[in-house]
């Protein structure tokens, strides 16, 4: 692959999995490259001169976080994504991959799995309205370069991630790495927030990574959601957690206190399916002990 391309945000956890199979890329972090200063995101293009730039940077965060900061969550992001995207339109980048979350469609929909038609048919869930909010903004100002100045830039809408680089922290981290820090200090019993009962979609950060090649690679264009299968409930997802961690005898244990979020947001990935015809997404049992294993070597 020829083409120069950019990465932001590239020390999180898809920037990490990107570099595994697109070590020539460059990857750039928030410290030497602050994108809520706009000069700095036309520093940034004018000195790499990228064809091909992937928007990872983002502030993120878990519920409670949101719940917390929600004007910075919504600011910040908002900032982010309206220096860089203008940047790229100024220094003519081709093609620009931005990644949003399921978070971003609406809390209710009358239909499941969601598709990218019903993105817009009602308000997010209100745990993360300002960060779901920004990325709404985000896909709106990537529309809006396609609409005023012919612009072929793409966004994908991934679901709940997990992997190997994760932070393993339960207020900052995803759903399964926190998981994971549970099991491995788990005598007895594992606590859950919640019921145990929403249902969420849980995609290897390391598949995210193969479908943004492959998009660059075959000149893909569009907008799609990105998800391996029909949702699994919280209460699932930690059995299989058990099990894949070897943890057979733990007894789980839900925290009633704590929010359970939105109950569904799954999200139909047939239309990328239709033009990614061979791929495969990382079953959650591999991926799972993929992370544990990963965890383990870092903090045994």
């Amino acid at each position: 692959m020829n083409k120069r391309i950019l990465v932001t945000g590239g020390t999180g956890l898809v920037g990490k999995h990107l570099k595994d199979i697109l070590p020539k890329a460059d990857y750039v972090t928030s410290k030497p490259w602050n994108l809520l200063n706009s000069n700095r995101a036309d520093d940034l293009l004018y000195i790499f001169q990228p064809d091909v730039v992937i928007h990872l940077a983002a502030r993120v965060g878990g519920i409670m976080d949101n719940i917390t900061y929600p004007v910075e969550y919504l600011e910040e992001n908002t900032l982010i994504n309206t220096n860089l995207l203008r940047a790229c339109h100024k220094h003519d980048v081709q093609k620009v991959i931005s990644i949003g979350s399921t978070c971003i469609y609406p809390d209710v929909v009358e239909e499941y799995p969601m598709k990218e038609k019903d993105l817009f048919n009602g308000p997010p869930p209100p745990d993360n309205f300002a960060y779901a909010m920004s990325k709404r903004l985000m896909v709106t100002q990537i529309d809006s370069y396609k609409k005023q100045y012919n612009r072929d830039w793409s966004y994908l809408v991934p679901c709940n991630l997990y992997g190997e680089h994760d932070k393993y922290e339960e207020h900052h981290s995803h759903f399964v790495s926190a998981l994971i820090k549970k099991l491995y200090e788990a005598e007895n019993k594992v606590e859950i927030w919640g019921t145990g009962k929403p249902l969420r979609q849980f995609m290897y950060a390391g598949d995210l990574a193969r479908v943004i090649k492959d998009m660059i690679e075959n000149d893909i264009v569009g907008n799609f959601n990105v998800a391996p299968d029909d949702g699994i409930s919280i209460e699932e997802i930690t059995k299989i957690g058990i099990e894949a961690c070897g943890k057979g005898d733990l007894e789980i244990v839900y925290d009633k206190t704590k929010p359970d979020g939105q109950y569904r947001k799954d999200v139909d990935s047939s239309k990328l399916l239709s033009v990614l015809k061979d791929f495969e997404f990382t079953s959650l049992r591999d991926g799972i002990s993929k992370v544990y294993e990963d965890y383990c070597e870092r903090y045994r």
